[in-house]
Order: structure tokens, then sequence, then C-alpha cells
């Protein structure tokens, strides 16, 4: 038996909820799981799960030795690295997610200069709107836009951005400015989301928050639908600073109810804990900060 191999399908056991959902997502043969379950909990001398039709659930024996399983494995994955050389010199490869705009704006380009720097170092870059789990999906390292959850992660702030209203200068000569969030019923709104979603816009007065329900004209799905909507004079739209920073600096939108504007947020690169850490890591987190706070500062965040 396997034992490296068993801790680590226990692992997968418990974090998926049974034994076919962890089957699934490691893809090996369901047969192979249950298997080394049981090879697994013979050599112990104790059951560690607990199995029914629906659901997987960790005795207590279980529990405490998936606890101590992650922290062997964990181990073991750092001395593996040392072996390999990934904390002497920065070499191997990294993963790196983003939102999609600001990943496609922002980071594709650092990343470009960052390979050039190093190349023995290669970067898979992952730009999705969703939040990913670092463990879970391997990343090293995330770009996360709002304020973080109490976590494990370490984060590093590399600047703000903000909610702005927008519109392109045709639409506002015809129909006018807004002068505060509910002169929004009088206009024409581009939402984004789902549609058929009740539609809030978050807006700020003297330090108290304020919610404008808006009715759209239009919905879109992404952000850079709304801008391409709001650029040919659709309407208004909400969106972040840094998807309309070019179409700002081209006058082809502008900004409406400024004053309005809610509480920045703060953007931030994350990473888990390791001692000690890859040099690949740190050599990436120290290019990408001042990069990233130069870029976001110009933007006016």
């Amino acid at each position: 038996m396997d034992r490296f191999e068993a801790m680590s399908l226990l692992i997968a056991v418990a974090e998926a909820g049974n034994l076919s959902a962890a089957s699934r997502r490691l893809g090996r043969p369901l047969s192979t799981v249950h298997r080394h379950i049981g090879d697994l909990e013979a050599h112990l001398g104790s059951r560690l799960l607990h199995r029914s039709t629906r659901r997987t659930e960790l005795t207590e024996a279980g529990a405490t030795f998936v606890t101590a399983s992650r922290r062997i494995l964990e181990q073991l994955d750092e001395a593996e690295r040392a072996a390999r050389g990934e904390y002497a010199a920065p070499r191997g490869e990294l993963v790196i997610t983003a939102p999609v705009v600001f990943g496609r704006l922002h980071i594709a380009p650092v990343i470009a200069d960052f390979l050039a720097a190093y190349p023995e170092i290669d970067v898979r870059l992952l730009l999705v709107d969703r939040l990913v789990d670092l463990m879970e999906e391997q990343v090293d390292i995330a770009l996360r836009i709002d304020e973080l959850a109490d976590s494990s992660l370490i984060a590093v702030p590399v600047g703000r951005i903000r909610r702005v209203c927008c519109a392109g200068p045709g639409y506002l000569a015809a129909r006018g400015r807004p002068t505060q969030p509910s002169a929004l019923a009088d206009h024409q709104c581009i939402a984004v989301g789902a549609p058929g979603a009740h539609h809030v816009w978050r807006f700020a007065e003297k330090d108290r928050g304020l919610g404008q329900p808006i009715t759209p004209r239009l919905t879109v799905t992404t952000a850079e639908g709304a801008i391409t909507a709001a650029e040919r004079d659709a309407g208004i739209t909400q969106v972040l600073s840094y998807q309309i920073a070019e179409a700002g600096r081209q006058a082809r939108l502008e900004t409406v109810l400024e004053d309005f504007e809610p509480p920045a947020w703060p953007v931030s690169l994350v990473y888990r804990s390791q001692s000690p850490m890859p040099r690949k890591t740190r050599v990436l987190i120290d290019f990408l900060k001042p990069r990233l706070r130069q870029r976001l500062s110009a933007l006016g965040g």
C-alpha cells in the first residue's frame, strides 16, 4: 500500500463529501478510491469514514488522521521542492489568477515583462470572474478586488479601485446629467448581470451607504459589453474605474454622480503561507507589487 497516495485520497474524500465525488475530481476509478481507503483502515485498525448512500463523513479518528496527513504531505511537498532547487533559484512554473478585464489590461503586460526578466520561470495566467480556491486549484498568487474575508491567506495591498457611473457624451448631451442617484429613474440604465435579476446600484451620501434600485433598459452579462453599449450612447452604466480608463482618456465616456461614489475597493495580491517560500513565488510578488501600484495610482485609485 502506498500510504502517501492513500492519505491524499482520504483528504480528497473529506473535501469532496463522498467517495464518488472524490473519484470524479481526481479522475481515478471509484474502485481504486474504495480499495486504498479500505487498505488504509485495515493498516490503521480503525474506521476512518462513516459511509451512507448520500454522504460520507469522517469519524473522529478520521478527522484527526486527515489533519495530520495534510501536514505530512505539505512537509513532503516542501522537501521535494527543496531537493529540486525551487527554493534556491527562481525557476519552475507559477499559476496566477485575476479577474478577466483587470488581468487582460494590467496583469498580462506585467507578466510579459516578468517572463523576459526570468527566463527559467513559466507562468499560467488564469483569467476568470469568480473566486478561485488557491489550494484546490493549485494557484500560487491571486489578484483580488474587494474587502478580503478572514482567512489563512497573506494579502499584499497594491491599490484601490472605484465603482463609477458613466455614459457617452452624446447620451448626456441629449438626456442631461443626473445630479443624484434617484434621478436614474428618468434615465436609460445599462446593467451588468443576469437578465431578469433585481439590480441595485451602490452609492454613498455623507458617509452613509445608499442603494438605488434601477430598471435597466439593457442588461449585459459582461462589463465589457455594457461599456461598449454606453460608448454607443445607449445609456448609463456602473462599472469599475479601471474598466473605462482608456475610454475616459479618449473622451468616449464621461463619469457622472462622482459625489455619490461608494468607498473604493481594495486591490490585493494574495497567496498561501509557505515556509520557506519558493523563490519563484517571491520574485513574482516582488515584481508585480510595485508595477501594479504604479498602474493603479495612475488610474486615480
